[in-house]
């Protein structure tokens, strides 16, 4: 089936060899691929190819980040494409190749992903930079990368003869410019010039178009002034984007284009719908909740397990809800040898020995102030009397802070920090590089998830659905998918009104130590109730009902038939 629907996404998790992602929206977006290629959803996918990737991390013994490149060769996992294209940026040429990676579905269909590239001869020294690294620069070459994938990206497809796309899906405000490149051809198609657009015009490109968008706090979006847009993009094209009002409070909004070229636009989770209609009140926004590829995150142990107890999970992920029949010993046993993984893991890295019988928690986020890492242990004294009091417990972290992002660094240097000061008995490590692989070991091995966001700037969250497919419960602030996932003491516990200690000490503690048939039951309900619900397997079928295909398209989709969607065996599993 020839692709309808085109994905456009700033970051897309492909595989651990391959660092073009950052952090959740990366991640998220391979997932989502991932689902769609097993749903065999006629999609195809564009992104850059970030030969330099986002950067390696290093931490000192007091915590302090420094970075490095982390390059890979995109001739080494994908396919060059001949086809190439031209846009022009600060009124030059800039050619852009691609390379193909494909991602295969159960059924042997084939989802491709485009990485465009500018690394071109013949291509100004300046220009052939622009997809080295995925955040990198100031605002003209953030501006210019996203020119790349929403003017380039709309042009590569055309080229490479996708001639059937119905559906154009902005992931993030990134991806806005496809707006402007849609315009353009909608203009050239009725032979006018592309210099100003009528409602007309505007009306046939949104009705191609779906956004999502992942950013609560207006901060967040993507800003840039009109003297650089005018630069950048050049007289003709500012044009173009005042004439459909692309702009808002006199800059180029990514976030407002999208909004204003969108006829469909959704939040990642029900709170997030919420907050982005109070954000964008004359814009319907819709709500489609993240979810997580099952395949992906589900560790080889407890997909051993599920394979065993009820084989169907593949095929349909609803069927984790009969997690509830499994022995009690066997989610137990399956835990331990997760546990013991990740353990060894800590120590090869680190030379860190933990003790696989201590209560574990895990947290594991991009490091950002509003993420709150340092909220766990900003009361030491507390902490100790807890340890003394309720049982032993140790911590992992980790999360890179962007490398522009001064008080996400001092972030890390802060948990660190306050964590030294428990080191006598609580034993704690920060692990570098957290990534797809790192974060499989860590989602899976710990006791407990915890999550301190600052609501409401958690749009959704999906480290806490990893974890619950493994059967770790979370101990979250309420925001983002947990205001949906949670059910008090049967999928975690919330936090809320100062009471993360006392839970800590009263509840959590003593369920783990003194009645441990109790905890593996809460784990097995969380598998049950959470994992059964929060996957990308839910969430493509979502997005294809209520974005992408009408009622009677969706009878004709093999994806939307009463089996569900097919899961594969494990061939996106990360190692």
């Amino acid at each position: 089936m020839d692709p309808r629907i085109a994905y456009f996404s700033m970051e897309v998790a492909l595989e651990p060899a391959i660092p073009t992602y950052s952090g959740g929206l990366g991640v998220l977006a391979g997932d989502f691929l991932r689902s769609s290629a097993d749903a065999e959803l006629p999609m195809v996918a564009v992104s850059l190819a970030y030969r330099q990737g986002y950067f390696r991390q290093k931490l000192d013994a007091a915590g302090t980040q420094t970075e490095s490149a982390d390059p890979w060769q995109p001739s080494s996992r994908t396919t060059r494409v001949d086809t190439m294209v031209t846009i022009t940026l600060y009124g030059r040429p800039v050619h852009i190749h691609a390379w193909r990676y494909e991602i295969h579905g159960v059924s042997g269909g084939v989802l491709p992903v485009y990485l465009l590239d500018t690394d071109v001869p013949g291509n100004h020294p300046d220009d052939r930079v622009l997809t080295d690294q995925l955040y990198g620069g100031d605002a003209a070459y953030r501006l210019a990368q996203e020119a790349v994938l929403g003017l380039g990206g709309e042009r590569m497809l055309e080229a490479l003869g996708y001639k059937g796309i119905e559906s154009y899906h902005l992931n993030e405000g990134h991806a806005a410019l496809l707006v402007v490149g849609l315009l353009e051809k909608q203009l050239r198609s009725r032979d006018v010039e592309p210099i100003a657009a009528d409602p007309n015009d505007l009306a046939a490109v949104r009705e191609s178009c779906i956004f999502t968008t992942h950013t609560p706090v207006p901060a967040g979006h993507d800003r840039f002034m009109v003297d650089l847009v005018h630069k950048v993009l050049g007289e003709r094209r500012l044009h173009l984007i005042e004439s459909i009002d692309g702009l808002h409070d006199a800059q180029l909004n990514m976030t407002y284009l999208a909004l204003q070229g969108s006829r469909y636009i959704n939040g990642v989770a029900m709170r997030h719908g919420e907050v982005s209609q109070d954000m964008f009140p004359n814009y319907p926004i819709h709500a489609i909740t993240n979810g997580v590829h099952a395949g992906t995150w589900t560790s080889r142990v407890f997909a051993d397990l599920f394979d065993r107890q009820i084989p169907e999970w593949r095929r349909d992920n609803y069927y984790l809800r009969y997690a509830v029949g499994i022995p009690l010993d066997e989610i137990r046993e399956a835990h331990a040898a997760a546990k013991a993984l990740l353990l060894a893991e800590i120590q090869t890295r680190t030379g860190v020995t933990f003790d696989p019988n201590v209560f574990t928690i895990g947290f594991a986020r991009r490091a950002a102030t509003y993420k709150r890492a340092h909220l766990f242990l900003e009361d030491p004294k507390r902490l100790r009397d807890i340890a003394s009091k309720a049982g032993k417990f140790q911590v992992i972290y980790a999360g890179k802070a962007h490398p522009k992002d001064e008080a996400g660094k001092a972030e890390i240097a802060r948990v660190v920090a306050e964590a030294a000061e428990l080191g006598d008995v609580v034993k704690f490590v920060y692990l570098e590089n957290y990534d797809l692989t790192l974060g499989a070991l860590m989602t899976a091995g710990v006791d407990l998830w915890l999550n301190t966001p600052q609501p409401p700037m958690e749009a959704s969250g999906t480290s806490g659905m990893k974890a619950a497919l493994n059967g770790v419960p979370s101990f979250s602030i309420l925001d983002g998918w947990w205001i949906e996932g949670h059910v008090e003491g049967i999928t975690g516990w919330s936090i809320r009104d100062g009471d993360m200690y006392d839970k800590l000490e009263t509840l959590i503690l003593p369920r783990f130590y003194q009645k441990p048939d109790d905890y593996v039951e809460m784990m097995r309900s969380t598998i049950a109730l959470n994992g059964s619900f929060f996957n990308t397997q839910r969430m493509v079928a979502q997005y294809a009902m209520n974005a992408y295909f009408s009622t009677d398209e969706q009878h004709a989709m093999p994806a939307m038939s009463a089996n569900g969607f097919a899961i594969p065996e494990r061939p996106h599993a990360i190692p």
